[in-house]
């Protein structure tokens, strides 16, 4: 164990990654995401429901159910006619119906099958999503800064600078199996998986002293991950959905002082 990460901060972790493993947290706890997410079959639904997760958690879930993710299996006058409405934040209503017209083009499998050719390479994660990514614009040509803002962007030079945090957080979904996760992509190690690092996640890693770094991009996503390796190596993403959950509750009921 790293002698960074005490006795008393891992017992913590340990402690809240299992508390937090609960289907009750999504059926009754705060809104997530993945509580939408969770009931799709179709990875490219799963995919929009990580994608769209930004912003307020409850206005999040309240769009996503607003959804009919049937849709991706429609031609484009019925898409365009169901979502001719739908608007959520930077995304305009012509964003999400084209949003929707890209993934109509892809089937569900496929999105697994172009994501293992990047991540297979050097078993790095961010490789697959580049590649995924790619594949994706290659779609359509359609651009707008609410489209690219939701799907992120390739660096020219590959090297990350943001967190990548929804594509994270699907990959997070996808890989790890338990009361929470999904566990549909069985051919990603959950130990390559970076944590998925939002704004609550990073000041509940600072508070916790997880991470001193001041800027939350990829590089502190990175750190935080190598941290968490030291108590959870074959797992360290287990942690995340406690630490978001301790950072929406603003810490209630949890007990920074060592036991």
């Amino acid at each position: 164990m790293n002698e960074n990460v005490s006795t008393s901060l891992r017992n913590l972790l340990l402690r809240e990654a299992d508390r937090r493993n609960d289907t009750d947290e999504l059926s009754g706890g705060a809104a997530d995401p993945l509580q939408v997410a969770a009931q799709q079959r179709d990875d490219r639904a799963i995919l929009l429901c990580a994608l769209f997760g930004y912003g307020n958690a409850v206005a999040i879930v309240k769009f996503l159910r607003s959804l009919d993710f049937s849709l991706l299996n429609a031609k484009e006058p019925e898409i365009r006619q169901a979502l001719d409405q739908h608007y959520y934040r930077f995304q305009s209503s012509e964003d999400v119906v084209q949003i929707f017209l890209t993934f109509s083009k892809i089937a569900s499998g496929q999105l697994e099958e172009i994501f293992m050719e990047g991540y297979s390479k050097k078993r790095r994660v961010i490789d697959g999503v580049f590649v995924l990514l790619e594949y994706l614009y290659g779609l359509n040509e359609y651009r707008s800064r609410g489209y690219e803002f939701l799907l992120g962007k390739v660096p020219e030079d590959k090297k990350p600078k943001s967190a990548y945090k929804r594509w994270m957080m699907f990959l997070r979904w996808m890989v790890r199996h338990d009361n929470v996760d999904l566990g549909r992509w069985k051919r990603v190690s959950p130990s390559d998986l970076i944590m998925p690092l939002d704004t609550h996640t990073f000041h509940v890693s600072r508070e916790l002293g997880l991470l001193n770094r001041k800027s939350c991009d990829w590089k502190a996503a990175i750190l935080l991950t190598e941290k968490l390796k030291s108590v959870c190596p074959e797992d360290p993403v287990r942690f995340d959905f406690a630490l978001y959950r301790i950072g929406q509750e603003k810490f209630s009921g949890v007990s920074l002082k060592p036991n």
